[in-house]
């Protein structure tokens, strides 16, 4: 028996139901989840670059080409789709428009050809060909040299400066429409709430944009014009994430966070083409990847670093669409919900006797 007054102990069990209730143990448990999701994204996508379907154009004599294409065409796993090209200014120009990712030309008069890329696309692709290319001219006894008609600047070896600014303004997209949900609801109390929220959203995306492009142009030198491209790009990458993101809430609560995480982290910075191009990733990111706002935002400001902002029709189309689809949820979610007044005293009404 216990002294009068003092409260009997719980034991562990009983404990433990009272601090985990089954809500926390489910959001445990999609954390654990997203946890796996994040590592078998990654690595799936990373862990074994190999070229499929990487664009090669084919400029050689009539009564020479058909041979390349079919040699091309034979490479196994379809690792090259072979085109061809009339000549070389124009394999030069297909690859500065990026509708093909290099293009073998071959000189009747001798023995070494030359291999065409674009090295900014993405190093690996570039490097994928020149492999593809050697094996073919060596089994033909012949040698090839390869010319990168856009080359990457020392400043980005890599090319990765695009990508990785592309994913700041992903991570402050979904943070920010997420710190805004928790500190103000998940869901906006009335239209005019939702306007003002999207309102800062916009102002935040602006500075955000502009941020991303002092940051990575005068300050690092990592990239180099295309300025305000680049914060046209970043204001509605920032936007376009963190609309959708209020709308996941809008719909699921807290839940929509860990899906905004799920789209743009887990699925979308692996399938975005920052470090392998699409045809050196697997099919399914490979298959994604444009249509995610990373994706869509790398290749943007790729294309305006160094391309000369060919190709901008589809990232930029994708970056609205999805900006536009969060906007008319979350308006879709407030429209016709009474003001929170008349909700409380709809709660509150006792029931009839």
């Amino acid at each position: 028996m216990t002294a009068a007054g003092q409260v009997p102990r719980q034991g562990l069990l009983a404990e433990l139901k009272g601090a985990v209730t089954p809500r926390a143990a489910l959001l445990v448990i999609a954390v654990l989840l997203l946890q796996l999701g994040f590592i078998t994204s990654y690595v799936g996508a990373l862990h074994e670059p190999k070229p499929h379907e990487l664009s090669i154009a084919v400029v050689a004599p009539p009564q020479v080409s058909p041979k390349l294409v079919a040699a091309l065409e034979s490479v196994p796993d379809e690792a090259v789709k072979a085109v061809t090209a009339p000549d070389a200014d124009t394999a030069t120009a297909q690859i500065k428009d990026q509708k093909i990712y290099a293009a073998l030309v071959v000189n009747p008069a001798g023995t070494e050809d030359t291999l065409l890329v674009g090295g900014a696309r993405g190093p690996s692709a570039a490097k994928a060909a020149e492999a593809v290319v050697s094996a073919l001219e060596k089994s033909q006894g012949r040698t090839v040299k390869t010319q990168d008609v856009v080359p990457l600047p020392k400043s980005d070896t890599n090319g990765l400066s695009s990508f990785y600014l592309v994913i700041g303004w992903c991570v402050g997209g979904y943070l920010v429409a997420s710190i805004l949900g928790v500190s103000a609801g998940a869901k906006p109390a009335n239209v005019h709430r939702a306007l003002i929220r999207l309102g800062t959203l916009a102002l935040y995306s602006v500075a955000a944009g502009i941020g991303g492009a002092i940051i990575v142009g005068p300050v690092l030198g990592a990239l180099s014009g295309g300025f305000w491209g680049l914060v046209g790009v970043g204001a509605l990458v920032v936007f376009a994430v963190g609309a959708f993101t209020m709308a996941l809430q809008c719909l699921f609560d807290i839940i929509g966070i860990g899906i905004a995480v799920l789209v743009f982290v887990v699925l979308g910075n692996p399938s975005a083409g920052g470090v392998f191009p699409p045809p050196m990733m697997p099919a399914f990111w490979r298959a994604i990847g444009a249509w995610i706002p990373n994706g869509a935002g790398t290749d943007a400001a790729r294309s305006i670093v160094y391309f000369d902002a060919t190709g901008l029709t589809q990232p930029i189309a994708v970056l609205v669409v999805w900006a536009l689809v969060g906007v008319g949820i979350t308006f879709a979610a407030v429209v016709g919900r009474p003001p929170r007044r008349s909700r409380e005293l709809l709660e509150n009404r006792p029931e009839a006797a």
